[in-house]
């Protein structure tokens, strides 16, 4: 592990003057970007007395955060609306207000392009805005999750090309976001921060803001380790999800259950970690990050096979998915084409209200390309709107006994802990459950089929 070594001196004079200000909460910080992880990032520096500028395009979040109203689980409500109404927090659209920040983090989303390619527009725009107000003594470090090489080889020459050195009037650094949406446990305050700068300088700098609200800051040598450490976090857990994925398809073939085997093999005390299956995998880090790191491994001439191969399991997850529909229904003298199915949690995760990238959009679309009526209930997430992986605009139907008694097939995606699992089964005509979240329920065991 990296040793961070204090080298700003007296002659630093921009550097040290901006690392005092950090230290004394003086220094104005705006965060660009008040999603997921921009406003939980903007509401833990303005709680410890940093002043708050967030940036935002979207003029309906701007307005909602200067108005105190939240809209991100992982952020409480009163601490938002104290920091508003104290003007420790502002949003604004106008980005001419940058060059009022002493610090500025890029919190911006990194999707993939159609084609499965890195879309990293949103950062070299965040930038460009930056480029244009960049004066000396500001720090910048950019969050979003990205390829090895781009803080370097794409937003450094971007600032610098008004004449302005890194590392002596301004400092550059990147910090991964660690941000788990729904995790009580694991905040951003309390959630290892991995921070590498384009110069020493730089690193000790940022080092120095994170530090200031996170508990644990962790050094690297360089941009690119930290952007690769991020990259390489996801991928493991794409990797293993994938194993686990494929190992189900194989217990299916077997006649086992998954759920019992990886279970059983999680009482070992070492040597193993914990994955479970399901219906793919969603969220915005997981389906993503490791297409940014075998995109870069094609410019060594390097294939990632063995990622690869796992994005292919996880997307043949889904497929599985219908196939276990359809035999359920084949069961019930019953087939794909028309039949009512019920879907029953379309967020990525449990308890959260975050669809992006989601497995169930997947698997919902695959099931209407066959010709099923799909409705859908979660009680986090009113209203799919027709992009991010939907074709069409669906609202949340209430869960009534109705609903469920009429669905040939109850298809559960995203197992929420609010439903009420054993009544729904008690209701239900037949229940395809991916999530294991029927694994209590004690009645009417023969209408479970489990993936």
């Amino acid at each position: 592990m990296l040793e961070l070594k204090e080298v700003i001196t007296d002659d630093d004079v921009l550097a040290k003057t901006l690392k005092e200000k950090i230290i004394n909460h003086t220094a104005t910080v705006g965060v660009i970007g008040l999603g997921y992880v921009g406003l939980p990032l903007a509401v833990e520096k303005g709680k410890v007395g940093f002043k708050v500028i967030g940036f935002e395009l979207n003029e309906e979040r701007a307005g909602r955060v200067n108005a105190g109203d939240n809209y991100i689980g992982d952020v409480k409500d009163i601490e938002l609306q104290e920091l508003v109404q104290k003007g420790a927090l502002t949003a604004t659209t106008e980005f001419d207000r940058l060059a009022e920040c002493d610090v500025i983090v890029i919190c911006v989303p990194t999707p993939l392009t159609i084609t499965r390619d890195p879309d990293i527009s949103y950062m070299k725009n965040a930038a460009l805005d930056i480029a244009k107000r960049l004066r000396p003594g500001q720090l910048v470090t950019l969050e979003s999750t990205t390829y090895p090489g781009t803080t370097e080889e794409v937003i450094l020459p971007i600032l610098e090309k008004n004449g302005l050195k890194v590392g002596k009037d301004f400092f550059l650094a990147f910090s991964p976001e660690r941000v788990d949406p729904g995790n009580k446990r694991f905040t951003t305050k309390n959630t290892s921060k991995v921070c590498g700068g384009v110069t020493p300088i730089c690193l000790e700098i940022a080092y120095t803001f994170y530090s200031q609200t996170i508990i644990n800051v962790v050094p690297v040598s360089s941009p690119a380790a930290a952007e690769l450490t991020k990259v390489f976090e996801n991928t493991y857990r794409a990797v293993n999800i994938a194993l686990v994925n494929e190992l189900m398809l194989l217990c299916d073939r077997m006649g086992l259950d998954i759920w019992e085997v990886v279970e059983a093999a999680g009482t070992k005390p070492f040597g193993i970690q914990t994955f479970w299956p399901g219906p793919g995998v969603g969220g915005h880090c997981i389906p993503i990050d490791p297409f940014y790191l075998t995109w870069k491994a094609r410019e060594y001439d390097f294939h990632t096979r063995f990622i690869e191969l796992a994005g292919e399991i996880n997307i043949e997850a889904s497929y599985h998915v219908i196939s276990k529909v359809v035999r359920a229904l084949n069961n019930g003298n019953k087939s794909l084409k028309d039949a009512k199915i019920l879907v029953l949690g379309v967020a990525y995760k449990n308890d959260i209200d975050d669809v992006r990238e989601s497995p169930a959009l997947k698997v919902m679309e695959l099931l209407r390309r066959e010709g099923a009526n799909i409705v859908y209930h979660d009680p986090f997430i009113p209203v799919i709107e027709p992009h991010g992986g939907s074709t069409v605009h669906m609202d949340s139907i209430e869960l009534t006994d109705q609903a469920v008694e009429e669905a040939d097939c109850v298809l559960i995606l995203t197992a929420h802990s609010a439903l009420d699992y054993e009544h729904i089964v008690e209701k239900a005509q037949i229940v395809v459950d991916t999530r294991n979240a029927t694994k209590d329920v004690k009645n009417n065991r023969e209408k479970i089929v489990k993936i």
